[in-house]
């Protein structure tokens, strides 16, 4: 079942060993991400951090843990290719900035991969647009004038997609001050994420 076509085996070895912006890159290129044919939910998000990178393994980092938690799945599912590809805006670690953060992903990747990468995965149903760069690219102007406003208008760009906050634990005081995420968006979300990958 996890069986993918050869145009898209192909393409995935070719991000894989993309050299693009390498010269931009503190720890050097490791493209991360997971494609397949069958897969109907697509999650896109920034770019990986340092852990991610030593480990060659999406959202394998506090910030997975909780984005997991949102969609309550557990790893088995989560890391299914077959049910689940994860495209992120940037696959490469892009280094930090002068407060600490990652910085933000390298813009020469989503232009020259997503629409060739998703060409090739005809099932995929729902796209999570998991932080600002990932709304950005996909849905643009259609965008609130804020993440949060984008997030609150989540209805708006069904069925296609599904914007979120980005899980990171920086992100704990903007979950705190607006509980309807939690009350009414993520059991919405669990449903649609489900009703594709159970």
């Amino acid at each position: 079942m996890t069986e993918r076509p050869a145009a898209l085996e192909g393409l995935v070895a070719e991000v894989r060993a993309c050299r693009l912006c390498a010269h931009a890159l503190p720890l050097g290129p490791r493209p991360v991400l997971r494609a397949s044919a069958t897969a109907r939910l697509c999650i896109i998000g920034q770019a990986p951090g340092t852990k991610v990178h030593e480990t060659g393994i999406p959202w394998n980092d506090r910030s997975g843990e909780r984005l997991r938690d949102w969609l309550a799945l557990d790893r088995e599912c989560f890391y299914d290719v077959s049910r689940i590809a994860i495209v992120p805006m940037g696959f490469c670690y892009p280094g930090r900035d002068a407060h600490g953060g990652d910085l933000p992903p390298r813009p020469e990747c989503a232009p020259t991969w997503h629409a060739r990468l998703l060409a090739l995965m005809p099932k995929i149903e729902l796209m999570l647009l998991v932080g600002g760069y990932a709304q950005t690219h996909y849905i643009g102007a259609r965008r609130g004038g804020t993440m949060t406003e984008t997030v609150a208008a989540w209805k708006d760009y069904a069925p296609k997609f599904f914007p979120l906050p980005h899980p990171s634990w920086r992100n704990t005081a903007w979950l705190k001050r607006n509980p309807w995420f939690a009350a009414d968006l993520l059991p919405e979300l669990r449903a649609k994420v489900h009703a594709l990958v159970d």
